[in-house]
């Protein structure tokens, strides 16, 4: 038995959160002085953003992962202040930011969803921190980031607030300003819908098509008969699991003519 292990953490009743996830754009790239300064950008800008929306950044669970920080947002968080105000406040202070002169310039890609998130011994486990996290590295987003040269940040939203708040339509929130994009990193599954500030759905949408879709491990293109499970307001609806896990909405197959079977 592994003795670090606590019974007590099996006790811990799930919740719904908000989960965000903020990484930096061609980090690797810099030096250990640049990259040392870099972190503390992303700290300044996470914090600035949050002061001028009004939202307590000391009651967010923050895990800093080195050019990525990982959030859970406090439950009474509001989903739309985070999707619009805060959002366009990030990016007017990445602007500011990235006018010195001198500097290394700061992009971001930002992964913002909803889901059970429960305490656990490293951090947080359950659907919506491993969906976050792989939003964040979706390669669509990736593309867009890398297509709009002009844009300092991307901004990739899960199925679930979507649905719930953007597209209900809460003010300073335009659906038509999202592109979908079917997102497979690794085992993960699901649909996300990415905007980028100061630039139209025209503008994204080639960058999200041209994406191609990742290799599996035997070389050839991810299967789309992988039996998967698919996630709905929180709830896992079967049971044997094979493939990957799908959160959102299921592909619709192509329509078949009368003709064929």
């Amino acid at each position: 038995m592994n003795e670090y292990f606590s019974p007590r953490l099996l006790d811990t009743v799930p919740q719904r959160r908000l989960c965000l996830a903020a990484d930096m754009e061609q980090y690797s790239c810099l030096d250990t002085r640049a990259q040392s300064a870099a972190q503390y950008d992303l700290i300044g800008l996470l914090d600035e953003a949050a002061s001028l929306t009004g939202l307590n950044r000391a009651a967010w669970a923050r895990q800093p992962q080195g050019d990525m920080e990982f959030s859970v947002l406090p439950e009474a968080t509001p989903e739309a202040t985070v999707l619009g105000p805060f959002v366009q406040n990030l990016n007017t202070r990445l602007g500011s930011l990235n006018a010195r002169a001198a500097a290394p310039r700061v992009r971001l890609r930002l992964a913002i969803g909803t889901g059970v998130a429960a305490d656990a011994a490293l951090g947080y486990a359950g659907p919506a921190p491993v969906a976050v996290a792989r939003y964040v590295n979706a390669p669509q987003l990736k593309a867009v980031l890398a297509a709009l040269t002009s844009a300092d940040l991307a901004v990739i939203v899960s199925d679930s607030p979507y649905q719930d708040v953007v597209r209900f339509g809460h003010t300073g929130l335009d659906p038509a300003q999202y592109v979908r994009a079917h997102v497979r990193v690794k085992e993960f599954g699901g649909y996300g819908w990415i905007c980028v500030p100061g630039h139209g759905p025209d503008d994204v949408r080639p960058a999200v098509k041209n994406t191609r879709e990742p290799l599996s491990s035997r070389g050839g293109r991810t299967s789309r008969t992988t039996l998967s499970q698919h996630v709905h307001q929180g709830v896992a609806v079967g049971r044997d699991v094979t493939g990957g896990l799908d959160v959102g909405l299921p592909e619709i197959p192509p329509s078949v003519s009368p003709g064929r079977a």
